[in-house]
């Protein structure tokens, strides 16, 4: 395996005209991490992904992958990559499309063995044009995986999966990564980057505004998660509470994140006497991230 940080990223910045897609990121990511990059639409997750990949330049900074540039570690089979909107051949069967990869590379590990850690094995002769949107993202997966890569980069990676579908690409991906090899994926499935995840890195507008583990960010956000049954709920009355940063409404279920979660409290029993069920948490994830990107636009 290869020495040294598995990716550095210093002061790294990628501007397109008045956009600042990356403003100026310092990330450094060790060997055997699996690390979540999360972040709304426009945040710049793809951007960074691109230029780890060397597929974008950066206008200023340094981007290293195991002390290499991104195109030594690309030739080097350093890097492996699923990319969501990678192209299949529609006319080549699975099996000659991760043997084609695998040519390229100098020391690939076998395409039966890629294909047996990606779950399709018995897909090996069926063409892309007859693959569902979950089997052609379980083969990218064995595409990123055939070149026996030190860094794996996954963009959405069970996007188009099912539930099932996507237990079992982790628990392949969870058998990688056992063997020291480094993860780092986007993805916008928060349940995904609190299960699976070391450590979780949070963009917004470009910059790194949270980067630690689950609990750490959820830290970070502070506050609680007060849910409750409020007879006559409207969203405009549950809006109105004290403290609230983020709330939905069911019916007479309401769950609503607070950053002081005693006056939300008081407010909503001295406002709903009827309410009742009444349970308060600690803010997972989901709720760190809408409270830590909550003036991001929703563009890209």
């Amino acid at each position: 395996m290869a020495a040294g940080a598995a990716v550095r990223l210093s002061g790294l910045r990628k501007h397109y005209g008045e956009v600042r897609a990356v403003d100026g990121i310092d990330l450094t990511i060790a060997p055997g991490e699996v690390v979540a990059l999360l972040g709304p639409n426009g945040a710049g997750k793809s951007t960074t992904v691109d230029m780890i990949l060397g597929l974008t330049k950066p206008d200023s900074g340094d981007v290293t992958v195991f002390g290499s540039t991104p195109p030594d570690a690309i030739k080097r089979g350093t890097i492996g990559a699923m990319l969501q909107g990678g192209a299949l051949l529609d006319d080549a069967t699975v099996g000659e499309m991760v043997g084609m990869v695998a040519s390229l590379h100098r020391r690939p590990m076998p395409v039966a063995e890629a294909l047996r850690r990606a779950g399709i094995e018995e897909l090996a002769n069926r063409r892309g044009n007859k693959l569902s949107g979950g089997q052609k993202q379980r083969v990218r997966f064995a595409v990123a995986l055939v070149s026996d890569p030190d860094l794996l980069l996954l963009d959405e990676p069970t996007a188009a999966m099912d539930v099932g579908s996507r237990r079992e690409f982790w628990r392949s991906m969870q058998a990688f990564t056992n063997t020291g090899r480094t993860v780092l994926f986007a993805t916008h499935y928060l349940e995904e980057a609190e299960e699976f995840a070391d450590r979780v890195v949070l963009m917004r507008r470009g910059n790194v505004v949270a980067d630690g583990s689950v609990a750490q960010v959820r830290a970070l956000a502070g506050g609680r998660t007060v849910r409750a049954v409020v007879p006559g709920a409207t969203d405009e009355m549950i809006a109105g509470l004290p403290g609230v940063t983020e709330f939905q409404v069911r019916g007479e279920q309401v769950a609503v994140s607070s950053f002081d979660s005693d006056k939300t409290l008081r407010a909503l029993l001295a406002g709903f006497p009827g309410v009742h069920d009444i349970e308060i948490a600690a803010v997972g994830l989901e709720g760190a991230f809408l409270s830590l990107t909550s003036d991001e636009e929703e563009t890209r």
